[in-house]
């Protein structure tokens, strides 16, 4: 039998599950990935899940789907979840000056009458910045830093948008202040355990044989080199925890651990505007205003940031999608959902080459394009 002729017969027996995988796998040779954990969703269904590679490059250990990946900036998400829990319950204010709630000043030196609200932080749209870093308040605490100035943009507040990790660090602390409740407790009280997924940020309360080892590309030797820091214990940090200043220890800007399935779920609640079969985490207004465009993130006015969710109109071709990535310590991470097609998808890595494709890297372009292709287009 000539050989295309057999080709066309095993093609023809493949299962769509099969021809993605297959078409995933050359997408991971291509960008080198160490490991790579897809979730797609459609219909408020599962419809595909599977993971490839390895979780240890060193130990050749396959990542399976209950391996847990530091998802990095996806984790906003979570707090501006928590942020709109405690908006509902009438104990926080959108519109709420910060300062009254940190107890001390936080303003842009240039324009001192101009409070920083808690609306502006969610959008970043606050004109703070991360110059000083932000693994402390003290970096915009007039009382504690003699640069804080630096921490702040030229523009009025709320007239432009900046990504801000120093602002969602400010809201998690609002959470610990206002709730009382620990800022990675809370999370996992309110948001992660009715949503029955395994998750958290303090790596003692997780099962550390499922953390996935995150691997940064050295571009001279060409080799990938662990990031152990990713999940660095914090011991003596949580040890001398003060409620209220110390909340950025646990980084309620990129510090959530999650594997890609139950990170899915958590799509699934923001795809059902706030609820998961009978479960609401947020009501429909707080998800629609989550959801929408508060400030424009082009001069173009033609994506735009809500509340730790954006609009990306690149990612697919001819699809607008709203989520958001992560990237640090080496992991790539994408959450994407587009709500007319009922479609959304997570794609994890822990280590490729980073090379970046139109704003977003390239593996999560092609793996959102193969998915995309397979489970919504019309064939």
């Amino acid at each position: 039998m000539p050989l295309l002729a057999t080709a066309l017969i095993v093609s023809c027996g493949e299962t769509k599950e099969e021809i993605v995988a297959n078409e995933i796998q050359q997408i991971m040779e291509t960008n080198k990935a160490v490991g790579l954990a897809v979730v797609a969703v459609k219909d408020g269904q599962v419809v595909y899940n599977n993971t490839f590679g390895y979780k240890d490059l060193e130990a050749q250990t396959p990542l399976q789907k209950d391996d847990i990946f530091r998802i990095a900036s996806i984790s906003k998400s979570f707090t501006a979840t928590g942020i709109m829990q405690l908006v509902e319950q009438g104990k926080l204010d959108l519109e709420a000056d910060v300062s009254d709630i940190l107890g001390f000043e936080v303003r842009n030196p240039k324009y001192p009458k101009v409070p920083i609200t808690v609306r502006m932080l969610l959008s970043h749209s606050s004109s703070m910045n991360d110059y000083n870093g932000y693994f402390s308040l003290n970096s915009i605490n007039p009382d504690s830093s003699k640069t804080w100035k630096t921490a702040w943009n030229d523009y009025e507040p709320g007239t432009k948008y900046e990504y801000c990790n120093m602002g969602f660090n400010t809201l998690g602390t609002i959470i610990e202040i206002v709730s009382g409740e620990r800022f990675d407790q809370y999370i996992v009280n309110h948001i992660m355990t009715p949503l029955g997924v395994y998750a958290g940020y303090e790596i003692a309360s997780l099962d550390s044989s499922k953390f996935v080892k995150l691997y940064e590309y050295d571009t001279e030797k060409g080799t990938f080199v662990n990031s152990p820091d990713a999940y660095a214990p914090r011991t003596e940090e949580i040890a001398n925890y003060v409620m209220g200043k110390s909340t950025p220890v646990f980084s309620p800007t990129g510090g959530v651990k999650i594997s890609a399935q139950d990170l899915a779920k958590v799509m699934m609640m923001h795809m059902g505007l706030g609820t998961l079969d009978s479960t609401t985490i947020i009501n429909k207004e707080s998800a629609e205003l989550m959801q929408s465009q508060i400030i424009p993130t082009n001069e173009e006015g033609t994506t735009g940031y809500g509340f730790a969710i954006c609009t990306a109109d690149k990612l697919i071709d001819g699809v607008t999608m709203i989520g958001h990535t992560g990237s640090a310590y080496g992991v790539y991470t994408a959450m994407f959902w587009d709500a007319e097609r009922k479609f959304g998808f997570v794609v994890m890595t822990n280590g490729c080459t980073g090379r970046r494709d139109n704003g977003f890297m390239s593996i999560h372009r092609e793996v959102a394009a193969c998915l995309y292709n397979n489970f919504v287009k019309e064939q």
